[in-house]
């Protein structure tokens, strides 16, 4: 087995590899500047990377925290109507699309350039968000989003490569947790945007609602080429020596392909990467699951009430910032999410600095915990409040592992293959996603879908004479609401309960149960939720966690001990 990069003394006694040498590739944790100095030191091209960063995270999330929602929503609240599993099909091909090519394009970054790669993949971008705009259909919102997580695979590689390069052994975890900071700046604007075009845009129609999130998202990765002008590549120079010299024939250069699955082959690396996959199993669930779970299992009245001594508000403040909806009476499910990038936007910084003071593996192993916790709690949370507490709570879990991650594979990575190694930290994203893409929301329908739960208790109140169907006015709003007229709904009811409900369209299932019952939407979501095994989803999900947490700290044992005998 090859060992692993040591720190151990070379010829004349000099320390060849040391962790503070600019090209050290050492496993071994480095002492970290304190705070203010770490902050201090932080270059010009740091914060040029972090705001493009911010930029296309603000895109992405406007789109991706309300993917599921988009998705699953009826036909007649603008939505694409379809099941939790048909999203997950779409979803496991844009996650290992978005997670594999970086494996490849980091070494294309290395080669060409940052700036190019970086250009090309905000073209790209624009055109995934174009794609899903124009064509309002599930077929269009799938080629949208395939384009989108090619771009993003370009993107990806140059930014963290750069950061990389900019920064050095003694600020590199403060450098990440700014990093992540400054970018969920972004990762907080973008679902409140989508909100607030959602919700202005709906009154025209609730299509259109929808196409003026990608159109705005499209915009705002735009703002990328303005900051590119900015840009100035580190290490320029050394890559154009490197091609010159391979030009020449001085410089033997492999193909990218037998390099970068090389480099992927080494034990320290892709024992890694496989390692914490778990994690992105579960950082993934938190974007793709949890504002299903949200939607329609948690009651955010308790948060409105507290907040708003009459139950709603009007101040355009609170309703864009809280991601609420139109009437200002409810928060939205990319609202309440929104909690987790607005607590690491404050005070990322502050958990970097916490973690520069732990091992690096001890600090995975703590977040992955918390992470773990928050998961296995998601499952009995339906009050607002104590949402908003396992959200923060997962959001503390991320702050301690997600950044150390990649400031970790980041050290370790040879000097001039730094863009390929950020590459290959896509690997675990893009294992830990694809499973999760495809089993979460299959998971969910089958374990906690609302829409099938309704239909079944539907149909039994209408079997055993508990519902009925409404005439006049109810009857009316029934239809308004819905995408059959209430000829259509009468001429259904006529042909029995099961061809009733079988025809109700997809996402519109409580409502006709609230319509058809009488009862009001909490005793029968309270109901609902008393009659099925809901928390079982989040119960999978955290044990994908435990065991993660678990292969980390053997992993941080393992290269403890390897890094000692060198």
């Amino acid at each position: 087995m090859e060992s692993l990069p040591s720190s151990r003394a070379g010829h004349g006694g000099r320390l060849l590899n040391h962790p503070n040498d600019e090209n050290s590739t050492s496993l071994e944790d480095v002492r970290q500047l304190g705070l203010f100095a770490a902050i201090a030191s932080l270059s010009y091209v740091f914060w040029v990377v972090g705001a493009m960063e911010m930029v296309e995270r603000l895109a992405y999330y406007g789109v991706k925290a309300v993917a599921a929602l988009y998705a699953t929503d009826p036909v007649s609240s603008g939505g694409l109507g379809v099941t939790a599993g048909e999203f997950g099909v779409l979803l496991m091909l844009w996650a290992l699309i978005q997670s594999i090519l970086p494996v490849f394009t980091g070494g294309l970054s290395d080669r060409f350039g940052y700036k190019l790669t970086i250009f090309c993949s905000t073209v790209i971008k624009i055109l995934g968000y174009a794609t899903m705009a124009v064509f309002h259909s599930y077929w269009g919102f799938y080629a949208g989003a395939v384009i989108l997580a090619a771009g993003t695979a370009v993107f990806k590689p140059g930014i963290q490569g750069t950061l990389v390069k900019s920064t050095s052994r003694t600020n590199s975890s403060m450098a990440w947790g700014v990093f992540y900071q400054t970018v969920n700046i972004g990762g907080f604007l973008g679902p409140i945007v989508a909100a607030r075009m959602r919700s202005e845009f709906s009154r025209i129609s609730p299509a259109h609602g929808w196409t003026m999130v990608f159109v705005a998202c499209a915009l705002i990765i735009s703002c990328n080429f303005l900051l590119l002008l900015t840009y100035k590549e580190v290490g320029k120079q050394e890559r154009l020596e490197r091609a010159r010299l391979r030009r020449e024939g001085k410089l033997k250069q492999e193909s990218l392909w037998i390099e970068s699955l090389r480099e992927l082959a080494k034990p320290h690396v892709f024992t890694y990467l496989a390692i914490f996959s778990g994690f992105w199993f579960m950082f993934s669930a938190l974007f793709d699951v949890l504002p299903l779970h949200i939607r329609d299992w948690v009651d955010r009245s308790d948060i409105i009430n507290a907040l708003f001594s009459d139950g709603q508000t009007s101040n355009p403040f609170f309703k864009f910032f809280l991601g609420m909806n139109r009437d200002g009476t409810d928060i939205n499910p990319e609202g309440m999410l929104n909690l987790n990038a607005g607590l690491i936007m404050i005070t990322c910084f502050f958990f970097a600095y916490v973690s520069g003071l732990m091992r690096a593996t001890t600090s995975m192993v703590v977040g992955t915990g918390l992470a773990t916790l928050a998961l296995f709690a998601t499952g009995h949370a339906t009050a607002g409040w104590v949402m908003v507490a396992v959200i923060l709570t997962f959001s503390m879990g991320e702050m301690l592992s997600s950044p150390k991650f990649s400031e970790f594979i980041g050290n370790f990575a040879p000097h001039d293959k730094k863009a390929m190694y950020l590459g290959f930290s896509q690997v675990p994203l893009a294992v830990g996603w694809t499973l999760e893409g495809f089993l979460g929301p299959w998971l969910y329908g089958v374990f906690a879908s609302k829409d099938r739960f309704a239909r079944e208790l539907l149909q039994q109140r209408l079997e055993s004479g508990g519902a009925g169907l409404p005439s006049g006015e109810t009857l009316a709003a029934l239809a308004e609401r819905s995408t059959l007229s209430a000829d259509q709904i009468q001429d259904l009811a006529s042909a029995g309960a099961a061809p009733l409900v079988e025809k109700i369209p997809q996402g519109e299932a409580f409502d006709w149960l609230v319509a058809l019952t009488g009862d009001s939407p909490k005793a029968l979501t309270e109901t609902l939720y008393q009659t099925h095994n809901v928390p079982i989803v989040w119960y999978i999900m955290g044990a994908v966690g435990i065991i993660s947490a678990i292969g980390i700290f053997i992993y941080g044992r393992w290269v403890l001990s390897s890094s000692r005998r060198g």
